[in-house]
């Protein structure tokens, strides 16, 4: 039909892909149809179950010999580790005087959250590959970056952020995090010879699998935050504001990931690995823990900047990788 082909072809022009306007779709539709009552408890446990799944599905897709390919480069891994866990909270922290009274205590809670949590896995890849950088780094560097998230984050968290009446951190939210989490990777590692084949022959139904149990959490998190009243404590002025702070820290993260490392003597592939693991926060790691760590209303407003940061991140990157494999096609022609 013409209105089908002329809504695709938008699609494909827009600089938002398909899985970002899924969650924003996710958003509206739980605004205006929240889970309720039994719907709401079985869609928990959906949730529950599909988390581990998607995590399942990367311990299947990381192959130990590219892990101990990428081992062996630890300079490489400690810088990474070193943007994602210390040099992100550290920004969220001194961006306090200024996002605190511009969004409020729950909006800049979610900023500093979005500081605390671990790197992307694909996108890191996938960006790292288009520019021509050190893939089998990144992988390692990406994977091990949400392994050791499932420790840091909820331990960061616990020290850094200060609403502790809406966290809950004790052994049971570590040890849920984990059953949810790595034990599913490690099973994915461990079952990957023989499971491995089937999903790289169906990359494609397994990527919309991932996507659909990201959306599901978000749906799911937006629920339960429009039942607690969430949009009567945001309006159209904070997400803005939310928005160009998110846009400044992207900004100021790529340039900072990209002139340290030139500085500490990287080369080129392992300077654009560096920048794409260290500038990225986990949407799919991400979500899941603020609804372990945080309860009510907060966890939609906890979750809401770390979306909009994903969005921004997606849409720069996807430029940036595009732009240094261009540079590097001309400089070898």
């Amino acid at each position: 039909m013409p209105i089908i082909d002329f809504f695709r072809r938008l699609l494909q022009r827009s600089p938002i892909d398909g899985f970002v306007l899924s969650i924003l779709a996710a958003v509206v539709i739980a605004a205006f149809l929240p889970a309720e009552g039994a719907t709401a408890d079985i869609l928990d446990w959906v949730v529950t179950i599909a988390i581990g799944a998607l995590f399942f599905l990367y311990g299947t897709r990381l192959h130990p010999r590219e892990a101990l390919d990428g081992l062996r480069h630890w300079r490489l891994h400690l810088t990474i580790l070193a943007f994602t866990f210390v040099a992100f909270p550290l920004i969220g922290l001194a961006l306090r005087p200024i996002a605190e009274p511009l969004v409020g205590d729950d909006l800049y809670a979610g900023l500093l959250f979005l500081c605390l949590v671990p790197s992307t896995v694909q996108s890191s890849i996938a960006f790292t590959s288009i520019a021509r950088g050190n893939v089998a780094g990144a992988i390692v560097s990406a994977s091990t970056s949400n392994i050791l998230g499932v420790f840091l984050t909820p331990l960061l968290v616990v020290a850094l952020m200060s609403t502790a009446g809406d966290i809950h951190i004790d052994a049971s939210s570590v040890l849920k995090i984990v059953a949810q989490i790595l034990v599913p990777f490690i099973v994915g590692q461990i079952a990957r010879p023989w499971v491995g084949p089937f999903f790289s022959r169906h990359a494609a139904p397994t990527k919309y699998a991932d996507r659909s149990a990201i959306v599901l959490v978000v749906y799911v998190a937006f629920s339960e935050g429009v039942r607690e009243g969430i949009w009567s404590l945001v309006s159209a002025a904070d997400v803005i504001a939310v928005a160009i702070i998110s846009l400044l820290l992207v900004i100021v993260m790529l340039f900072v990931t990209r002139w340290l490392p030139q500085r500490l003597g990287f080369d080129r592939a392992d300077t654009i690995a560096i920048q794409f693991c260290g500038t990225k926060k986990s949407l799919a790691t991400g979500l899941p823990m603020a609804t372990v760590l945080f309860s009510g209303s907060v966890v939609g407003l906890i979750v809401l900047p770390l979306m909009i940061f994903h969005q921004i991140q997606l849409i720069l990157c996807s430029w940036l990788s595009a732009r240094y494999a261009r540079e590097l096609d001309e400089s070898t022609d």
